[in-house]
């Protein structure tokens, strides 16, 4: 489905080349805002402290993505390459024949990828940009997730019904919701440190089989095939 959004001069690519003399100031604006927006929210950060952030002049925010809503949604639509790997491996788990494991790796496939960017020095803020957008919902996040997340909801969707025929699309999709909910609180939680007296870290990858684990119990607890 072809983008709705402005077009906008993004950048080549999200890493700077390593022989780049100059530094790529249109990049520099780009994780600027990630990472505010990811830290404060959309509407607690400005322009002005967005070009702050990124050590550019105000005027060069505007030139590079125009309105601040724009530059909010180039984010996303520079890390469709994440979206596109998670499909990917969507259909790779999918694929006639169906595996005994099936399940498994199409869950593997929803929370993997994202847990490895949040655990990624560029991904991280973007990881918890996302996550914080889906907890608390604008009119700006509200339009992102139409545009760029649920089509990757409905392929998931498309694909547990059929691992589980016998379910209807409101159970696989109250699944869905529920799968997402414990990555979203996995990535963002920090009381878990709290409540085991040390013993566990926030959002430690080690944790990610157990994250696995209980997902797919959930899913095979409550859908039918």
């Amino acid at each position: 489905m072809p983008s709705t959004f402005p077009q906008r001069r993004l950048p080549e690519s999200r890493k700077a080349s390593q022989g780049d003399a100059q530094p790529n100031r249109q990049r520099a604006i780009l994780l600027a805002a990630e990472k505010l927006f990811a830290l404060r929210g959309y509407h607690a950060v400005s322009i002005r402290e967005i070009a702050a952030e990124a050590g550019v002049p105000l005027a060069l925010v505007g030139y590079y993505y125009g309105a601040k809503q724009d530059l909010y949604y180039a984010i996303f639509e520079s890390w469709q390459g994440t979206i596109d790997t998670r499909l990917a491996q969507l259909r790779a788990a999918t694929q006639p024949p169906i595996a005994d494991d099936a399940l498994e790796r199409l869950i593997a496939s929803f929370i993997g990828p994202v847990v490895a960017l949040h655990g990624s020095p560029e991904g991280q803020y973007y990881a918890l940009m996302a996550a914080r957008e889906l907890a608390l919902p604008t009119a700006e996040s509200d339009k992102a997730q139409r545009e760029f997340f649920d089509p990757l909801a409905h392929a998931y969707l498309d694909a547990l019904q059929v691992l589980f025929p016998g379910s209807s699309r409101g159970q696989v999709a109250w699944c869905y919701q529920f799968m997402l909910g414990a990555l979203l609180h996995f990535l963002s939680d920090t009381r878990v440190a709290r409540l085991s007296k040390g013993e566990n870290q926030p959002a430690d990858p080690a944790a990610t089989p157990h994250l696995l684990r209980f997902v797919t119990a959930g899913f095979r607890a409550v859908l039918v095939t």
